[in-house]
């Protein structure tokens, strides 16, 4: 198979850290970005910038019958699938390990276990084929995986991460300034939803089916209650909506006389989530005299949302980029993009790199 790279200058490097690491003196060219923070297995390439390849192993079926993710099933998981999606990422892509400029890989935040799986590979790959690697915030993947789609905002704009783990506000002001402007209080909306799927007695993973039942309700049927919190906060509370939606439910069940109506208890809840997220995303634009909104992360994939921010972005007059569906939730190819900008800044790391279960950009 002909290998991409020939057509490409190598990369220079010369040793640095303790001969164990490298600082760039060309761009790089050619990257694989591999993701382990949570139940997917996750590998990318990107070759002069444009994806050539994305593959993504997913536990759902594993942790399923759980209700939940179990870290140390998915670090056995990820232990079993690494190698097979990264060989797989490499084949689809035409290139080889000889070929590679540099290694991308989460090293947080999320189960350290499942995160240790990921980084201890590419730290392998790196010390025996003597390629530079990085590691990447999650958080940032997210923030950047808006790049990987055809239409790409202009620096700076507001970005909402909305996933099981983060419902987060910032500016970015380029790929590597984000200064965090809101963030969850409790539950993060992926969070909430899966939490409520739970309480309707509907399969894991949560989200995916509160929305597709969400299709045939009526969001008006029931009046959830919004947390806005304080009038100037830019921070999400989604506890009190989720006790609302809970103590419904027991009414229904205990004989109150009203129907449970599981299509319009859907369609009422993800209302009353899409609606603050919404609003307080073009709240922070205002506030910051910013045009353009970004939404990332899982729940971005939620239809609902997505027609909500439509909306209210056209009738305020604000570019809205949604990220393709297809990378809002976890995937390699938004930590190879990220990758790929720290390497063109030249940014480098030592073998003795660590992960870390907190990300410093909620700091």
């Amino acid at each position: 198979m002909a290998s991409l790279a020939k057509h490409t200058p190598r990369l220079v490097y010369r040793p640095f850290c303790l001969a164990i690491g490298y600082l760039f003196c060309e761009i790089i060219m050619i990257i694989l970005g591999v993701e382990s923070s949570c139940d997917e297995t996750a590998a990318a390439v990107l070759v002069d910038g444009k994806l050539a390849a994305n593959i993504i192993n997913s536990q759902i079926e594993v942790h399923r019958r759980y209700g939940g993710v179990v870290p140390e099933l998915a670090s056995r998981h990820h232990l079993q699938n690494i190698y097979p999606v990264v060989e797989t990422a490499l084949g689809e892509a035409g290139v080889s390990l000889d070929d590679l400029d540099g290694l991308a890989v989460t090293q947080g935040p999320g189960l350290v276990g499942a995160l240790l799986i990921g980084l201890s590979f590419v730290k392998a790959i790196s010390l025996v084929k003597r390629i530079p690697y990085v590691g990447v915030d999650h958080l940032a993947g997210h923030l950047l995986s808006v790049f990987l789609g055809e239409e790409k905002p202009n620096f700076p704009f507001i970005a909402l991460i909305a996933s099981g783990g983060h419902s987060s506000i910032f500016l970015v002001r380029s790929h590597f300034d984000y200064q965090l402007l809101g963030r969850s209080r409790d539950d993060a909306a992926g969070e909430a939803f899966d939490k409520a799927a739970k309480l309707l007695g509907l399969p894991y993973p949560g989200g995916p089916e509160i929305s597709r039942l969400a299709a045939d309700g009526d969001p008006q049927a029931i009046a959830f209650p919004r947390a806005w919190l304080a009038p100037d906060s830019l921070d999400f509370s989604f506890s009190g909506v989720k006790t609302a939606l809970a103590n419904q439910v027991n009414n229904c069940r205990q004989g109150s006389g009203q129907a449970l109506a599981i299509a319009d208890l859907c369609a009422s809840f993800q209302e009353a989530v899409a609606e603050v997220l919404v609003v307080k995303t073009l709240r922070a634009a205002e506030r910051h005299a910013v045009e353009n909104i970004v939404v990332a992360g899982g729940v971005a994939a939620n239809p609902r949302l997505r027609a909500l921010f439509a909306e209210r972005c056209q009738g305020s007059g604000r570019a809205l980029f949604l990220t393709p569906t297809q990378f809002c939730t976890d995937n390699a190819a938004m930590i190879a993009l990220a990758g790929w900008h720290q390497f063109e800044t030249r940014k480098t790391l030592c073998l003795d790199l660590d992960a870390y279960s907190r990300t410093p950009i909620l700091a």
